[in-house]
C-alpha cells in the first residue's frame, strides 16, 4: 500500500496528472489536475490512496494528508465511490462541505454531481460528528495556486469545462455557467475551474 509519493509532475489532462520519480511514471486521479500548472519544475509530495478492482489498479492523490483522510472518510459511505469522493472534494470548500454534514443540510450535499437525496442523507448519518479532527486545507491550496502561468487563449476554458465532465457534471450544467466563466476574461484552467466549482454549488 502506498503512502505518498515524491517526484516532478510532467503531464496534465482534465482526469489525471502523472507524477514522475525514479524514471517512472504514475498515474494519479485527482479532484483538481490544474492546481499542478504552476509546479512542474519542482518536486511534488502527493498523498495516495491506491484503488484495486478486476478492472484496473488505479492510484488517487491529494495534497496533503488531511485532505486524503477526508476522502477516505467520504467513499467510506455507501453509494459514494472513489469517482465520487473526488468530484465532491474538487470544490475544495472542505470547510463547507464539513458544516453541511454537521448541519444536516441535504440540499447543499445534493448540490454535487452523484450525490442524490438518499446519498446525501446517508452522508449525513454516517459522517456527522466523525469529521471534527478534519479542516480544509485552505493553506495548501493556495500554496499551490500560486505561479501558475496564464494562458494567452481560452483554451484553458476548454479546459475547465473537460475537466467539470470528468468529474461528473452534465453538458447542460456546464452550458449552463460557462457565460458566467466567459464574463472572467482569460484566467488560467485552475481558476476557471475553481469558479465553475463555485457556481456549481449556488445553483
Amino acid at each position: 500500500m502506498y503512502e505518498y509519493i515524491i517526484g516532478r509532475v510532467t503531464f496534465i489532462s482534465p482526469y489525471y496528472i502523472v507524477l514522475e520519480t525514479n524514471g517512472i511514471g504514475y498515474q494519479v486521479l485527482v479532484s483538481n489536475p490544474y492546481r499542478y500548472s504552476g509546479k512542474t519544475d519542482i518536486d511534488s509530495k502527493i498523498y495516495l490512496h491506491q484503488v484495486v478492482r478486476e478492472d484496473a489498479h488505479s492510484l488517487y492523490g491529494f495534497s496533503d494528508l488531511e485532505e486524503k483522510q477526508l476522502f477516505l472518510k467520504l467513499i467510506s459511505v455507501s453509494g459514494i465511490g472513489p469517482k465520487s469522493g473526488l468530484a465532491i472534494m474538487a470544490s475544495e470548500d472542505h470547510g463547507g462541505l464539513i458544516n453541511a454534514i454537521e448541519n444536516e443540510d441535504a440540499t447543499y450535499l445534493t448540490k454535487f454531481p452523484g450525490v442524490g437525496k438518499k446519498t446525501a442523507q446517508q452522508m449525513i448519518l454516517d459522517l456527522k460528528g466523525k469529521l471534527g479532527d478534519l479542516e480544509a486545507s485552505e493553506a495548501a491550496v493556495k500554496a499551490m495556486a500560486q505561479d501558475v502561468p496564464v494562458p494567452t487563449s481560452n483554451q484553458s476554458l476548454a479546459e475547465a469545462q473537460e475537466a467539470l465532465s470528468a468529474l461528473g457534471y452534465s453538458d447542460k450544467e456546464i452550458k449552463r455557467i460557462t457565460p458566467k466563466l466567459e464574463e472572467l476574461g482569460v484566467q488560467p484552467t485552475d481558476e476557471y475551474l475553481r469558479n465553475a466549482l463555485k457556481f456549481m454549488m449556488k445553483r
